[in-house]
């Protein structure tokens, strides 16, 4: 026993200093890639930015494209959206098409993506109503000439007049981020497609059960259309953002998360229960918060993943 409680008395100290640090302002245009303020945001959103120190476009590395072992994360289908049904596509190769790209920023970094990856908006990575997830696409911005590679892990942007959501560093590239869209055209890449054998084995793969991906959890990952709605309430400015430290089926693990957590923070740790449609059970969510510009979320982060309690991200209640 006493040494549980030197190991939590340790991480306390950590943890204050993540709490009480501020978050930096946003940066001016600049050679790096940032954008103003009269274009910070996806889809003109309120305090949406692109970033909270200057960062290196440059510097960040580009996606090859792999061989893929695909799952049902974020590729059930069809799934509904504010009332609108989608098809996710059985395969990728060959798809090609133009239309209009948004991008999308700080205000969804951290969060969940719809396969339960965290979304990460320093990455070349994009949102695709039907593409499967994760598979990977050539941009090209047609106003002037610039592509880039990036991996599918998200489903968006469910607006009409577009057709993909790059992140933030992608749309940078593509020097697109400062004025909000642009006019691209989007190809499949399948490199490791080259016979039907491999097409056949790549749409099996898409029956495997899904993969848990948080250490924290006992259940599956989260479902895709509870991640739009979340996707939704981001865009919407709606509700305050919290951290999710994991979601568990059974109570005692949240409970036992709950008395760990609550030794290393001040702010409030707390667990909500709520039906899961999809396991037919109730699921125990461990979250702390809530959080506010006080407090340096990404230090909190890396302070819990030191302490040994899994990867939290961020949601909105």
């Amino acid at each position: 026993m006493a040494d549980i409680k030197n190991y939590k008395l340790a991480l306390i100290s950590t943890l204050a200093v993540a709490l009480t640090a501020c978050v930096s302002s946003p940066s001016s245009n600049n050679s790096s890639g940032t954008i103003t303020e009269a274009n910070a945001g996806r889809y003109d959103m309120a305090n949406d930015s692109p970033v909270l120190e200057d960062i290196d476009i440059n510097a960040i590395p580009e996606v090859v494209p792999q061989n893929i072992n695909r799952t049902m994360a974020g590729n059930r289908s069809p799934y509904e959206v504010n009332g609108t049904y989608y098809t996710v596509m059985d395969t990728e190769e060959g798809y090609k098409e133009s239309g209009n790209a948004s991008w999308y920023g700080r205000k969804f970094h951290g969060h969940l993506t719809s396969n339960g990856e965290i979304y990460d908006m320093f990455t070349f990575t994009a949102a695709h109503k039907s593409l499967p997830i994760p598979s990977f696409a050539r941009v090209t911005n047609l106003d002037n000439g610039k592509s880039i590679v990036v991996r599918v892990n998200d489903r968006g942007p469910f607006y009409e007049d577009r057709i993909i959501d790059l992140s933030y560093a992608a749309a940078a590239r593509l020097d697109y981020a400062d004025v909000g869209t642009a006019r691209v055209h989007i190809e499949s890449l399948t490199p490791w497609l080259d016979s039907e054998l491999e097409l056949q084995q790549a749409q099996e793969l898409m029956q495997e059960p899904i993969t848990v991906l948080a250490s924290n959890t006992d259940i599956p990952a989260v479902d895709q259309e509870e991640i739009a709605a979340e996707r939704q309430r981001i865009e919407e400015n709606g509700g305050q953002e919290y951290l999710q430290l994991g979601a568990f089926s059974n109570l005692d693990s949240a409970e036992n998360l709950v008395n760990v957590v609550i030794a290393l923070t001040e702010l409030p740790v707390f667990i909500r229960s709520d039906a899961n449609s999809s396991a037919n059970n109730i699921l125990h969510r461990v979250r702390l918060g809530p959080l506010n510009e006080t407090i340096q979320v990404n230090s909190l982060i890396q302070s819990i993943i030191d302490a040994g309690l899994g990867t939290p991200f961020r949601v909105r209640q």
